[in-house]
């Protein structure tokens, strides 16, 4: 592959991000030089810690950095600290601003169990054991960003209102992208929508119905999402990819992730047309912040598909995949992904181990 240049902007965040950002940013150093890539980084502050410095959790030196950069890798965002501000400036609104700012339309997560955590997940191994499930979730929509929205009156006159709208070219271009991340694994697409009780997501089924015609070589099914949420407990192996609105997707994809163990082992990709931010899924963990406790697999593993969905060298993911599961057989273990009484490891010994693995 020939030398290229990518911006990459790091925003470590709040919390542990300021731990397992430099982790990832350690394993992204070793597979640009592998695969010819020459990245530079920039790092910038959001989120909490934009607060205390600049008063908004999303300055506009971090806004404009991160539209003129090839990608963006997040840390986490929010705490206790931060939870009495007006909410217009809490930190999550420097996260859900990116999204807005970038539009990045498509989060992608995937919920893969390593062979070596089955123990760690609270299901019983027959029913989690090879569980290889992408989550599609819709950002830029939805009650998250609908107008009207908020509180008025006072007393118990008071009211909270907010509003879910989809329009049909958004749901369409959602329904493109998870059609697509279907057709290149189990070609198998399950929409999720409340379309029994909900218009918005009567219009959802319809448009992505529309959108299969398209892609007649991917299998297509519908689901309400309260059994989507039990079938992902009860039998997950029957999914492949979910595609589904912002808030179904939010609590979903929080639901999948903890069949594999941990929350500490999934990444993200939030993709748009133009622009494309890689983040674990997990929050800040306040709790275990600054204590060295953190996993960094997760984050490490969005940096895997930034080399995948933003630079397209889908081996180098396999690769960070591949030294993730090395160090798992070896035994390294993290706090949140050990069994009872197993030894664990800090966040920078995993990073360091790794990062040894990568480098053999």
């Amino acid at each position: 592959m020939g030398q290229a240049t990518r911006k990459v902007v790091v925003l470590p965040g709040d919390g542990i991000g300021q731990e397992i950002v430099p982790q990832a940013v350690r394993v992204m150093a070793i597979m640009a030089k592998r695969h010819g890539i020459t990245i530079t980084t920039e790092e910038h502050l959001v989120g909490g810690t934009a607060y205390d410095k600049s008063g908004t959790p999303l300055p506009t030196g971090t806004l404009e950095a991160c539209k003129t950069a090839d990608a963006v890798l997040l840390g986490a965002v929010g705490g206790p600290k931060w939870e009495k501000l007006d909410y217009s400036v809490r930190p999550e609104r420097g996260l859900l601003g990116l999204r807005k700012e970038l539009e990045l339309f498509a989060n992608l997560r995937p919920a893969r169990l390593f062979p070596q955590l089955v123990g760690a997940s609270s299901l019983k191994p027959e029913v989690v054991e090879g569980i290889d499930v992408m989550v599609v979730r819709e950002l830029t929509g939805d009650i998250y960003f609908g107008t009207p929205r908020g509180v008025t009156g006072a007393g118990d006159q008071r009211r909270g209102v907010n509003t879910m709208v989809y329009t049909a070219p958004e749901i369409e271009r959602i329904a493109r992208k998870a059609f697509e991340v279907a057709r290149v694994r189990g070609k198998k697409l399950c929409s999720v929508d409340k379309a029994n009780v909900l218009e918005t997501t009567e219009l959802w089924r319809n448009v992505v119905t529309e959108v299969h015609r398209d892609y007649p070589d991917v299998q297509l099914s519908h689901m309400y999402v309260d059994n989507a949420a039990m079938q992902l407990v009860r039998w997950p192996k029957q999914f492949d990819v979910m595609v589904t609105g912002n808030i179904f997707g939010d609590i979903l994809s929080d639901e999948a992730s903890m069949l594999t163990g941990s929350i500490g082992m999934l990444p993200s990709a939030s993709l748009g047309e133009r622009y494309a931010m890689y983040e674990p899924i997990h929050g800040s963990a306040p709790d275990i912040a600054g204590k060295d406790l953190a996993n960094p697999i997760a984050t490490i593993l969005s940096v895997g598909m930034m080399f995948r969905y933003t630079f397209g060298i889908a081996q180098a993911e396999a690769e960070v995949e591949a030294a993730v599961s090395t160090v798992l057989d070896q035994g390294a273990r993290t706090a949140d992904i050990a069994a009872k009484g197993e030894p664990t490891i800090g966040c920078k010994a995993m990073g360091d181990r790794i990062v040894a693995a990568l480098s053999r």
